[in-house]
């Protein structure tokens, strides 16, 4: 093995933590403008030799909404982010070796949710072929279903769980710390703050968005409005254009309008368990969690979500931990060992 990367050094890990670029296809030609080319962070255990014999499985961690892979290994004081989490538990022999792929999935307006869209690029497809393919062919991986999974947390954990749904074959489990599920409870709360929000440009999607980017201070209000945005990209486009899709309320009297909530109810997790039912069955370990205390309500959507699937005859591990949405990152401590103890070894 060569010498550890200076991000290895300075995130003070044992194994190794490379920079690549991934070149999507999926994601060309987007009408946001968003780059096709990604940048990919890959962990490399300790003992990862490039001209070796052995392989390893692969954990592909997908990112929440206004996160992207820079900001998953960030460091903060008396904390570990998704990389160190992953060091620490092999160096402590409370995981096997795995190489973590964490995946890029940022958009001009903050997540794509990992769904293929006509508005944003094909998110979902991006994942399980320009990625996977990707790292399969630059590293000694176990390139098949069973030396894979995939986990995230918020629109991540929902980006996990629907990878998982839509591209059977692709992984062999999942994880969804906090993820998005049950929309028609935790959805609308912030539908009041956008309608206002957008109010204020005369209901101009591309005026407010211009003004968000350039303001150098954000309010709460103008976040949720654009996250609202976000999600109607991706789950309600209208044609490849920037800015074309239905938001979920009528502008001008804030009225949730059925029809077009009706498009992102599809891809609710709860709503899809049954027509899921053969993707997830091949699955070694549904993992899910929450904090009891979560902001948005996803503690309870996570309850709705296992029992569905439960109720489906799917077996599926669920916790939940004394805290809220956010600083969450000690939950990897569980899910990382539950994931990599169910996948392929040579």
């Amino acid at each position: 093995m060569e010498e550890r990367s200076q991000l290895a050094r300075l995130l003070g890990v044992r194994g190794d933590v490379r920079l690549d670029t991934v070149k999507s296809e999926a994601l060309r030609h987007n009408p946001l403008g968003d780059p096709a080319d990604r940048v990919l962070i890959a962990y490399l255990p300790p003992g990862y030799d490039d001209n070796g014999s052995q392989r390893y499985p692969v954990l592909y961690f997908l990112h929440g909404y206004t996160g992207n892979a820079a900001a998953m290994i960030g460091t903060r004081p008396w904390e570990r982010n998704i990389v160190q989490w992953a060091d620490a538990l092999i160096a402590q022999r409370r995981m096997a070796p795995v190489i973590l792929a964490v995946v890029d999935g940022f958009t001009r307006l903050g997540g794509s949710q990992f769904v293929d869209s006509i508005h944003n690029g094909d998110y979902a497809t991006y994942v399980v072929r320009d990625v996977i393919g990707h790292v399969d062919r630059t590293y000694r991986t176990i390139a098949a279903e069973g030396g894979r999974a995939v986990l995230g947390k918020s629109s991540g954990g929902f980006g996990a769980v629907h990878v998982a749904m839509e591209h059977p074959g692709a992984f062999s489990a999942f994880a969804s710390h906090s993820g998005d599920a049950y929309f028609e409870y935790v959805y609308p709360i912030a539908f009041p703050a956008a309608q206002r929000a957008l109010e204020r440009f005369g209901f101009d999607v591309a005026a407010f968005v211009a003004d968000f980017e350039a303001s150098p201070k954000r309010t709460q209000e103008a976040y949720q409005a654009i996250e609202i945005l976000g999600y109607a990209a991706a789950y309600s486009p209208t044609e490849r254009r920037a800015f074309a899709f239905e938001l979920p309320f009528d502008l001008h009297t804030g009225e949730i309008r059925e029809d077009v909530f009706a498009r992102w109810l599809a891809f609710d997790p709860v709503r899809r368990v049954e027509g899921s039912r053969t993707a997830l069955e091949r699955l070694r370990l549904r993992y899910l969690d929450c904090g009891r205390r979560d902001e948005y309500g996803l503690d309870i959507a996570a309850r709705v979500l296992a029992r569905t699937m439960r109720e489906a005859g799917l077996s599926v591990r669920h916790e939940e931990f004394e805290d809220g949405h956010r600083n969450v990152g000690y939950r990897y401590e569980v899910s990382l060992p539950a994931l990599a103890g169910v996948l392929d070894r040579t």
